[in-house]
C-alpha cells in the first residue's frame, strides 16, 4: 500500500531538496522572519526577473495568490515591502544572484547591535544609536522585518531551472491574456510555533514544562559556547591570582543572513578569527613565552551577531566569580574585527573616546597604540588611529567597557563605514574577500594552495602576534615571530569552502567526525556546540597544544595519570592523519589549554526574558520545512471532479442500500427441482 502511495505522490509532486527557509526569531519586544500557514502555503508560480514583472503579480494576473520566483538582484527592501503589503502573494522563492549584487546587499541593520553596546544616554550619548558614524550604510534591515508568508532560498541552480521550465511550459501569459490550466504551482511549508516575542514564547514553554508530562516547547534561546585558551596554563577550575595581569585577544566566530543557517561570514567573522588563530600559533612558537610577565588569553566569542551573547555572558561570569579570570585581571583588550578588505594595506585602530578622558586609561591606551604601530614597521600592514572623536565600531570590547574602563583597541579594515558591502548576508563569501584559486586543482591541492588573501591575513596575524608579545612584556627581537600563510590557507579553505577536508579530519576526535559537513555556515543556532565552535576549538588545540605520549586510555582519563595536571590542561584523543600505506589513521593525544565556556545570554539564566541589558534572542521551533512544485487544475475542474465524486458516492450508497434491502430476493437459493415434498 505505502509503496503505491509514494509512487503516486512522486508522479504528482517534484520536491525541492536544496532550499533554505527564512525562520522566525524573537526578542524581548518583537518577532522577525517568516512563516507559512499550518498546512503550508500554495500559489501559482510567476517568475519575476525585472521590476515590471511585479505588475502581473500585484494587479494584472487572474490567478492569485502567486508564488514568486524572485531574481536575487530584486531581493531588496523596496520590492519586499511592496509584496508584504498585498494579499495576492502567498510566498517567495529567491534565486541567488550570480555574481553578487554590485551595489552591495546587507539585510542587517545600519547600526548593528544598537542599544546593547557601551554607548547610551548615560555613556557617550553623542555616539549612541550610531549618531556619529553609520557603520553599515547598505544595511536594509530586511532580516529584522516580520513577513507573514514563507520565503525560501533556492540554493541549487538546477532546481531553479526546473521551476523556470515548469513556468515556461504552463504559466507564461499568451497574447496578453492569462495562461490556461493546468498551471504550475508551488507549495512551501514553514509553520512556526512561537509568536509575538521571547517573553511570550518562553512563558508558554515554561508553563508547559511545569504542568505537562509531554511539554511542547515553542522556542529556544540562541546559545552555544565561547572558545578560550591561555598562552601560559591557568587552573581552569580555580581563580587566577588578582595580581596576575592578562591581555585578552578577542574575535567573534558567528555570522548571520536572511536565511536560516546560511551564514558564510567570510569578512564579518572568518577573516578575523582565522587571523586570530594564526597569531596564536605564531606566539606559541616563541621560545620564551613561559617567561612573559603577563599572560595572553585568546578568546573566540559565539553569538555576537545577536546583541553580544558570548561576550556579555563572559563578562557576567567574571563579575559573578564563575570564571577563572576576574575583570580586575584584564590588563588590556585587543579585538580583531573585519580585517580582510584593507585599502592600501592600512588597518585602523579604534578606541573609546569616553574612557580615554580618564588619564590613567589614556596613558595605557596610548602605550597600546604605540606598541601596535611600532609592530607594523617593516611589514606590509600599516596601523593607523581612526581618530579620537570617533566611537568604537560594534565589537565585543564594548560589553567589557560597560563593566569597567579597560584600555583596549579594536582593529578593522574600515575607518568609518564598513568596507564589507555584504555584511550579514549570503554574499559574504570567499569571493567577497577576493579568494581565488587556479582552475583544475584537486581538493587536496586547493587546501594547500596559498592564496593572496591568506598571505595578506598572515601579515596581519604577524603584526598582532608581535604586538602581543611586546604588550606581555617580551624583550627579545620580534622579527622571528611570523604567522604561517600555509596554516591560514588551510583554515580559510576549511572554514569557507569545505569543512570535510583531510586536515580537519585529522585534528578532531573520532566521535564527532559527523560534524564535518560540506559547505561551512557560521550561524549560532540553538543546538550546541555548532560545527564552527568544535572546529575553532580543535584548530586552536592543534596550533597551540602539544602532542603528548599517552595511550588512548590515559588520554581519555587524564586524572588517572599523576603528572597530567588535569586542572591546568585539556586532553583530546584525535583521529590523526591517514597512514600513507593503508586506510587506517594514526591517532594521538593532544594536550592544550583550550576550554569552552557557556555562551547563553544571562537573561535566560536570570529568567529576565524582557531584559534590555542582555540579549533575549530566541528561535521558534517548527515541525517541517519543505518545498515542492506540481500542476494545479482550474477551480471549475476541481469542483466538477468533487461533484462527480460525491454523486458517485451517493449512487454507491443507494445501490448498496438497495442491494442490502433486497438481498433475500436477489440472493435466495433456488429450490432443487428434483426434491419431492411429502
Amino acid at each position: 500500500g505505502s509503496c503505491q502511495g509514494n509512487s503516486v505522490e512522486r508522479k504528482i509532486y517534484i520536491p525541492l531538496n536544496k532550499t533554505a527557509p527564512c525562520v522566525r526569531l524573537l526578542n524581548a519586544t518583537h518577532q522577525i522572519g517568516c512563516q507559512s500557514s499550518i498546512s503550508g502555503d500554495t500559489g501559482v508560480i510567476h517568475v519575476v526577473e525585472k521590476e515590471e514583472d511585479l505588475n502581473w503579480v500585484l494587479t494584472d494576473g487572474p490567478h492569485p495568490p502567486y508564488m514568486i520566483l524572485l531574481d536575487g538582484n530584486l531581493f531588496n527592501r523596496r520590492v519586499m515591502l511592496q509584496l508584504k503589503g498585498t494579499s495576492r502573494v502567498s510566498g517567495l522563492a529567491v534565486a541567488v544572484a550570480k555574481p553578487s549584487p554590485p551595489q552591495g546587499f546587507s539585510p542587517g541593520l545600519k547600526c548593528p547591535n544598537d542599544g546593547f553596546g557601551v554607548y547610551s544616554k548615560d555613556y557617550g550619548p553623542q555616539f549612541a544609536h550610531c549618531n556619529k558614524t553609520v557603520w553599515n550604510p547598505v544595511g536594509s534591515g530586511l532580516s529584522y522585518e516580520d513577513f507573514d508568508f514563507p520565503i525560501f532560498l533556492l540554493e541549487d541552480a538546477n532546481e531553479t531551472q526546473v521551476i523556470k521550465q515548469c513556468y515556461q511550459d504552463h504559466n507564461v501569459p499568451r497574447d496578453g491574456s492569462g495562461p490556461e490550466y493546468p498551471l504550475c504551482a508551488m507549495q512551501l511549508f514553514s509553520h512556526m510555533h512561537a509568536v509575538t516575542s521571547t517573553v511570550t514564547c518562553m512563558r508558554r514553554s515554561s508553563l508547559q514544562s511545569t504542568f505537562s508530562i509531554n511539554p511542547e516547547v515553542v522556542c529556544d534561546p540562541l546559545l552555544d559556547y565561547n572558545v578560550w585558551s591561555t598562552l601560559q596554563p591557568i587552573n581552569s577550575s580555580g581563580k587566577v591570582n588578582p595580581e596576575k595581569e592578562v591581555i585578552i585577544v578577542a574575535t567573534r566566530i558567528d555570522s548571520h543572513s536572511f536565511f536560516w543557517n546560511i551564514a558564510p561570514g567570510a569578512e564579518s567573522a572568518v577573516s578575523s578569527f582565522v587571523t586570530h588563530l594564526a597569531a596564536a600559533e605564531a606566539l606559541r612558537k616563541v621560545s620564551d613565552v613561559h617567561l612573559l610577565q603577563r599572560n595572553i588569553m585568546f578568546t573566540f566569542f559565539q553569538g555576537e551577531t545577536f546583541d553580544y551573547i558570548g561576550s556579555s555572558r563572559m563578562v557576567y561570569d567574571m563579575e559573578k566569580d564563575k570564571f577563572p579570570l576576574r575583570l580586575d585581571n584584564i590588563h588590556s583588550f585587543v579585538e580583531l574585527n573585519q580585517v580582510a578588505l584593507r585599502n592600501d594595506s592600512i588597518l585602523w585602530m579604534h578606541t573609546d573616546p569616553v574612557s580615554r578622558m580618564n588619564e590613567s586609561v589614556e596613558v595605557q591606551v596610548r602605550n597600546l597604540l604605540d606598541i601596535l604601530s611600532n609592530s607594523s614597521m617593516g611589514a606590509n600592514v600599516t596601523l593607523q588611529e581612526a581618530g579620537f572623536s570617533q566611537p568604537l565600531p560594534p565589537s565585543s570590547f564594548q560589553r567589557f567597557l560597560r563593566a569597567r574602563h579597560i584600555p583596549g583597541v579594536v582593529i578593522t579594515d574600515h575607518r568609518t563605514a564598513f568596507q564589507n558591502r555584504y555584511y550579514q548576508s549570503m554574499y559574504d563569501t570567499p569571493e567577497n574577500i577576493r579568494m581565488q584559486y587556479p582552475e583544475g586543482l584537486s581538493p587536496e591541492e586547493t587546501l594547500e594552495y596559498v592564496t593572496d588573501t591568506a598571505k595578506s591575513l598572515a601579515e596581519v596575524a604577524t603584526v598582532v602576534a608581535r604586538a602581543l608579545y611586546r604588550l606581555a612584556g617580551g624583550a627579545n627581537n620580534t622579527s622571528a615571530i611570523q604567522a604561517d600563510p600555509k596554516t591560514v590557507s588551510r583554515m580559510l579553505y576549511g572554514f569557507l569552502i569545505k569543512m570535510n577536508n583531510s586536515w580537519f579530519q585529522s585534528i578532531i576526535k573520532p566521535d564527532i567526525k559527523g560534524i564535518l559537513g560540506d559547505v561551512p555556515q557560521h550561524y549560532v543556532a540553538v543546538s550546541s556546540p555548532v560545527n564552527t565552535t568544535y572546529l575553532v576549538q580543535y584548530v586552536l588545540a592543534n596550533l597551540t597544544g602539544t602532542v603528548v605520549n599517552l595511550t588512548k586510555e590515559e588520554c581519555l582519563n587524564p586524572e588517572k595519570t599523576p603528572s597530567s595536571e588535569k586542572e591546568m590542561y585539556e586532553y583530546a584523543w584525535v583521529q590523526g592523519s591517514l597512514d600513507p600505506n593503508s586506510t587506517s589513521r594514526v591517532p594521538y593525544c593532544v594536550r592544550s589549554t583550550v576550554h569552552l565556556s557557556k555562551a547563553l545570554s544571562p537573561a535566560f539564566e536570570l529568567r529576565q526574558w524582557g531584559s534590555t541589558e542582555y540579549s533575549t534572542w530566541t528561535e521558534s521551533r517548527w515541525k517541517e520545512i519543505r518545498a515542492r512544485i506540481f500542476l494545479v487544475a482550474s477551480k471549475e475542474l476541481e469542483i466538477i471532479t468533487l461533484v462527480v465524486g460525491i454523486a458517485i458516492l451517493i449512487f454507491s450508497l443507494l445501490a448498496t442500500y438497495f442491494i442490502n434491502a433486497k438481498a433475500d430476493v436477489l440472493f435466495s437459493i433456488p429450490r432443487d427441482p428434483g426434491a419431492v415434498a411429502y
